[in-house]
């Protein structure tokens, strides 16, 4: 195991509002690591700061022993760190197959990227086959935006794990999401997180975080206030105080 993330003393303020306050967090490597509180805590932050979309005043993120505080979001993402957003981020006019494909060039620059979207043919092999590990490879010739919002999420993860990577952010993928596909989502996650793949989810759906995570994280206002696992996370009255106390959800 080891630490893969580490995030410690994080400062972030947008104009008068301290969205992250000596924030920490750390994520052992092979884990499937949750993280939750009221709205406006300060999750989705975290993730910008993590993956290099916002840069932080003071503290430390590490991956992987390396100290990659600020870097450019290229440059994580080829370390091995890549993410979801909250909200969608497919090309909807592109069938599946080219969703995938599209991910598998996006080294190579956006442009690019998207004028190549026939792949060669081991490109279109794996891309097959990564569709298929998410439940969709009977829609690949379907354009994106036919559909359902729960199957957009699954491509997304799709789109993520084609390029392989260490540690996958996942920001509120059950939101909007029917029951079956939560627990197809569910599935998916755990037969990636069993061939090595970590996790760090962000979602407000407890049963689901409560029941897929290995240790959870609650943030609020911008602080880490308890992280441990589920059972002892759940019963923790720091935890209650934080959603019912802000008065949010």
């Amino acid at each position: 195991m080891g630490t893969l993330l580490e995030c410690s003393g994080l400062c972030k303020a947008f104009g008068g509002i301290q969205a992250l306050a000596e924030c920490s967090l750390t994520v052992e490597q092979g884990q499937v690591a949750g993280l939750i509180g009221p709205n406006g805590s300060g999750k989705t932050t975290l993730f910008n700061v993590i993956t290099g979309y916002h840069k932080v005043s003071r503290g430390r993120v590490r991956y992987g022993g390396r100290d990659i505080t600020n870097a450019r979001p290229d440059v994580i993402f080829k370390l091995g760190i890549a993410r979801t957003f909250q909200l969608s981020r497919i090309f909807t006019q592109l069938s599946l197959l080219e969703n995938v494909l599209v991910a598998t060039q996006s080294g190579k620059g956006w442009v690019r990227s998207m004028a190549r979207t026939k792949g060669s043919s081991e490109e279109r092999r794996r891309a097959l086959e990564t569709l298929d590990s998410v439940g969709l490879a009977a829609k690949w010739r379907e354009p994106a935006g036919s559909l359902s919002y729960g199957q957009r999420r699954l491509l997304e993860l799709a789109f993520v794990m084609i390029t392989e990577p260490r540690v996958v952010l996942l920001d509120e993928p059950t939101a909007g999401v029917n029951v079956r596909l939560i627990e197809q989502l569910g599935s998916q996650i755990r037969e990636l997180n069993a061939k090595g793949t970590t996790f760090l989810i962000v979602e407000h759906n407890m049963e689901f975080v409560m029941d897929l995570c290995d240790t959870v994280t609650v943030l609020r206002r911008g602080e880490a206030i308890v992280s441990g696992y589920p059972d002892v996370v759940r019963d923790d009255p720091r935890v209650l105080d934080a959603y019912l106390g802000d008065g949010r959800g």
